[in-house]
């Protein structure tokens, strides 16, 4: 029996990505094999998005896809003679699979980061097998080229596998080493659903739906942790925002000039209570931190309104407990707003010498948006197009593109003579 034929492919792309790391968990608790396993569930993944936006989606879809997946690892196996044993062990009965699928998700979030692997291959692993992102987003997130991120995801399924590694939650003691990792993965994962670091759109909802999904059950399993729920009211914070991100064209808008009573307000409510909680229930983390910050912005009216002293203070504790690139870039932008544009600039500048971030166009959009209010519009034209040409995401070129053409034609003592490159 079949439902009616779907025909919106994002919902089908969003419910695949939801019941990916769920195939794939159940795959690896019976099999183990990482590679393997993922292979199988990336073959059925790709049926799926060919079958169901025509045929309908089944009824039951995880067990379709749990299905092809086992089916695709036994025709794995048939093609390999070192493994003709597994071959009978391997033709399953899907419609028996007794274990929530939610649990395996979980699962396999702890699984990913197990402690065999460094940090950065924890995190990059895990955002391959349950966030769904590709190589290149995940590269993009660590700041890192394509094929360094791409060495470090195999030699972290590798060493999955030589460690020998049980699909079963870690025991408490272990599951505390683990949860820094997790966190991180989902919040890297809510970050590419919110701005996209390629593509035609720049919010991918089924990214940040997911992200906000496995933090909301990191939070039912660990519901004493203040930081599981500091990131889950980051998400909730942040996202409500999404309705207002962009206008009816698809063209970005500031969230200066966000009309905010497009924000939802369920959703900042349900953050600012998780906040409220958290914050006087225990230490205060980074995620906590920046929770606090997202709720200035969303408690203010409008852009005038905002407590950007406020917001200040709470970077100021943030580059102390989670020092990097991206938390120094933010804080520049709040410098500006209560200390002045060349404020923000200086700090801007002690971002240059840094490495990682030849591999992010957002060092220049800032330095553009910063030059432009202190009253240098060639310079902040060059960034603008330096900024357009570095990054991938088709909405913020074009965004970063007409801001650049706006100052195109403004005399400033600070432009060369001669006539400027059409660009």
């Amino acid at each position: 029996m079949r439902r009616e034929p779907v025909n919106a492919e994002p919902a089908v792309e969003g419910l695949l990505r939801e019941l990916a790391p769920q195939v794939l968990g159940a795959l690896i608790r019976r099999h183990g094999q990482f590679d393997a396993c993922e292979d199988a569930v990336q073959e059925a993944l790709l049926a799926a998005a060919v079958q169901w936006p025509a045929d309908g989606v089944p009824e039951r879809p995880w067990s379709w896809l749990l299905t092809v997946a086992s089916r695709a690892l036994v025709d794995h196996w048939r093609t390999d003679s070192a493994r003709r044993r597994r071959e009978a062990a391997a033709a399953l009965d899907p419609t028996r699979v007794s274990a929530p699928e939610a649990q395996d998700t979980l699962v396999l979030l702890f699984l990913c980061c197990h402690p065999v692997l460094s940090p950065p291959s924890q995190l990059a692993l895990t955002l391959r097998a349950v966030g769904g992102l590709s190589t290149a987003q995940i590269a993009a997130a660590f700041l890192v080229p394509e094929t360094t991120m791409a060495q470090r995801i195999g030699r972290a399924k590798q060493r999955i596998r030589d460690a020998g590694a049980r699909f079963v939650l870690p025991p408490p003691d272990e599951r505390a080493g683990r949860l820094g990792v997790v966190l991180h993965v989902l919040y890297l994962v809510f970050n590419e659903g919110y701005t996209a670091s390629s593509g035609p759109g720049l919010h991918r909802g089924e990214l940040t739906t997911e992200a906000i999904r496995l933090t909301r059950l990191l939070h039912g399993l660990l519901p004493g942790d203040t930081e599981v729920a500091g990131l889950l009211a980051l998400m909730l914070l942040t996202d409500a925002r999404s309705a207002a991100r962009t206008d009816a064209a698809g063209s970005i808008v500031p969230l200066a000039e966000q009309d905010r009573s497009r924000w939802e307000g369920a959703a900042i409510a349900e953050g600012q209570e998780l906040l409220t909680r958290t914050l006087r229930a225990g230490p205060v983390g980074p995620y906590q931190i920046q929770a606090a910050i997202a709720a200035v912005h969303d408690e203010a009216a409008d852009d005038e309104l905002t407590d950007w002293p406020q917001i200040l203070a709470l970077y100021e504790v943030l580059v102390q407990i989670a020092p990097g690139p991206m938390v120094t870039l933010s804080r520049a932008v709040a410098t500006a707003r209560v200390h002045g544009p060349r404020a923000g600039l200086a700090l801007i500048g002690t971002l240059d010498a840094d490495e990682r971030m030849t591999h992010t166009h957002r060092l220049e959009a800032v330095r553009a948006h910063l030059l432009e209010q202190a009253g240098d519009p060639y310079a902040a034209r060059e960034s603008y197009l330096r900024a357009a040409r570095m990054t991938a995401s088709l909405p913020e070129q074009r965004y970063l593109t007409r801001r650049a053409a706006l100052l195109r034609t403004v005399p400033t003592a600070t432009e060369p003579t001669g006539p400027c490159d059409d660009i």
